[in-house]
């Protein structure tokens, strides 16, 4: 009741002027026609009721203009049931024009017609197009289709991928609607396509896909892309949505117009003013949901005029997706470091679907990543930017100082506790050639502490070919020790990895208190770390689990191709349990990262303390 008062209240805006210019019935007319013919009744709950109290009102609507009392009632309807579709005009002399019926036409001049309203062309790389204004209807397809095989479909059925271009499509016949969505689509099972409302029989009819057809279906594998602008208009817009939600077409372009299944003119009364409005209305069975008012969003938002560009860009790409995801698995099944998943990874990439909507290169990055994580478990394991590495600089002492004295932080507690904390690893041969001003800027300052808490809370991995330097400061130098077996996938070979015999200063031996800082940043070399110390029994871990990363990935080229593969090559030994790949690593007291200093300072103190 609400609404229709507010619809009625905005119709007679202007009921308060003196003079009578129109019918004082006008405006309940308008109302009625509402009631009875929109296509969505529920936004007219309570018009009945409102009716009548407009019709008992003795206002006078004093506007002399008609076009103008037009304008104002379309304005006033528009804004009451949010529906830009509808039209209030003033047109005395007004003609209904019925369809005529469809004359007996010769064939030939059939085929003139057809040749000058569609047009079909064979692109470059096999691909087809055809440009439709007009959707027809079944009435007509059963006279033409003959017609519509040789000039046009059996012309374009061989091509490898085909463009509608609906950019034009302002018109159309919903009975039409089956028969184009059923060329894209199989046979078998029936498909319902569309539910059609009918406001002014109070029916809905269910569109479905046809299990015959006239000639051979262009089926559900080929590229299919639908161009739209914001002139699509109507039963174009119905198809467009259709395949757009059954997954079989990608549309390219700009949103479009909004329109209606079936708009009806309809005379106010024995007036001159007549009122457009829908009266049926398309619901999709997949998404519940329609295209009027709000138009049909493209999958990829273009310029109308650059969309037939972008289509044939994207039936390129596709054409290459499946060479790129089966050079993609094979780079996998060789090189991902274990073996028996790599295997399975190869045979799964693929086969999940969906590479046949894929639009653009950052798409198919995406759906590369996001299966070979599904596959593996491994978020290590996806695509990847190559970005070069960065010149070699010949950097002073001075410089390498303050690198240094950014990169490290340290700092002596209470009860001579040491702290060190860094945020990656470096690599091995360039910590190598600054190994000195290291120890004289880092580690001498925590050397002679009595214990010592080194956080990695935030350390985000890095090079592991500095771990062995660093774990042999925490051992006797008198004899080597096994830290760790680490596979290599693409030499199928395992290498040990060992305390070294030789350091640059002192090392902080075996015997002092050593606790690790750890949270579910850390990650990587950091990870390697963490868990040669804590396998050897060498230090006590606190804080959370770590990320579960991997060693140092390599990048590997897909193919031909600028798409690029992070794929790691290396495993710690598992032979005595589970390594740290992917799961990360537990800590010996769990704590939140925030607290795990205090906790780690707390728990050294009262062991200084209990022994004085």
């Amino acid at each position: 009741m609400a609404q229709a008062v507010v619809l009625l209240a905005a119709l007679l805006i202007f009921s308060n002027v003196a003079h009578c210019a129109f019918s004082p019935t006008l405006i309940a007319d308008l109302a009625k026609i509402f009631m009875d013919n929109y296509c969505s009744p529920e936004k007219l709950t309570g018009m009945e009721e409102a009716i009548d109290a407009a019709s008992s009102n003795t206002e006078i609507l004093g506007i002399s203009d008609p076009a103008t009392l037009a304008s104002v009632l379309t304005d006033g309807v528009k804004k009451t049931v949010s529906d830009s579709r509808v039209k209030v005009t003033y047109e005395p002399g007004f003609v209904p024009v019925a369809p005529p019926a469809m004359p007996d036409i010769p064939p030939e001049h059939l085929a003139a017609m057809i040749k000058d309203t569609v047009k079909v062309e064979i692109l470059d790389d096999n691909i087809g197009y055809l440009k439709i204004h007009h959707i027809i209807g079944e009435e007509m397809a059963q006279k033409v289709g003959p017609l519509l095989l040789e000039y046009i479909w059996d012309k374009i059925l061989p091509t490898s991928g085909m463009i509608l271009d609906f950019r034009n499509a302002v018109s159309g016949e919903v009975s039409g609607i089956p028969y184009i969505v059923s060329y894209y689509t199989d046979p078998e099972p029936l498909i319902h396509i569309d539910s059609v409302y009918d406001r002014t029989s109070d029916l809905t009819i269910e569109l479905w896909s046809m299990p015959t057809l006239l000639g051979k279906r262009y089926g559900t594998t080929k590229p299919l892309i639908i161009l739209t602008s914001k002139d699509t208009l109507g039963v174009a817009e119905d198809v467009a949505y259709c395949l757009k939600h059954l997954k079989r077409a990608t549309i390219v372009g700009e949103n479009t117009a909004g329109g209606t299944i079936k708009i009806s003119k309809i005379k106010v009364a024995d007036t001159d003013f007549y009122v457009s409005l829908p009266v049926a209305k398309s619901i999709n069975p997949i998404t519940g949901k329609s295209w009027e008012i709000n138009g049909v969003a493209p999958d990829v938002e273009v310029a109308a005029e650059d969309a037939l560009d972008a289509a044939i860009e994207i039936i390129k790409l596709r054409a290459e997706i499946p060479g790129l995801v089966q050079a993609a698995a094979l780079l996998v099944a060789d090189n991902y470091a274990f073996p028996s998943v790599g295997d399975d990874v190869a045979k799964g990439l693929g086969a999940s679907g969906e590479y046949n909507l894929i639009s653009t290169k950052e798409e198919l990055e995406a759906k590369l990543s996001a299966d070979l994580l599904k596959l593996s478990g491994d978020k290590c394991l996806k695509t990847t930017s190559n970005i070069p590495a960065l010149p070699p600089m010949n950097p002073t002492p001075e410089m390498f100082i303050e690198l240094i004295k950014v990169s490290f932080h340290t700092d002596v507690f209470e009860n001579n506790i040491g702290y060190l904390r860094f945020d990656m690893f470096g690599d091995f041969e360039h910590v190598a050639a600054i190994a000195q001003i290291i120890v004289e800027h880092v580690w001498d300052k925590v050397i002679d502490t009595d214990a010592l808490i080194i956080d990695l809370r935030n350390n985000v991995g890095g090079p592991t070919s500095s771990i062995a330097g660093f774990c042999s400061y925490f051992f006797d130098g008198d004899k080597q020790i096994v830290l760790d077996h680490v596979y290599d996938r693409p030499s199928n070979t395992t290498r040990d990895i060992l305390t070294l015999t030789q350091l640059t200063g002192k090392r902080y031996g075996s015997k002092k208190s050593l606790i690790i800082l750890i949270s579910g940043v850390t990650a990587g070399a950091a990870e390697e770390f963490v868990f040669i110390m804590k396998r050897l029994g060498r230090a006590m871990i606190i804080g959370e689990t770590t990320r579960g990363g991997c060693h140092p990935p390599e990048t590997f080229r897909v193919g031909e191709s600028n798409i690029f593969l992070s794929i790691p090559i290396n495993h710690s030994d598992a032979a005595q349990g589970p390594s740290w790949e992917g799961a990360g690593i537990a800590p010996h007291i769990p704590v939140p990262a925030d607290a795990a200093l205090d906790t780690a300072k707390g728990i050294l103190n009262k062991h200084f303390s209990g022994q004085k």
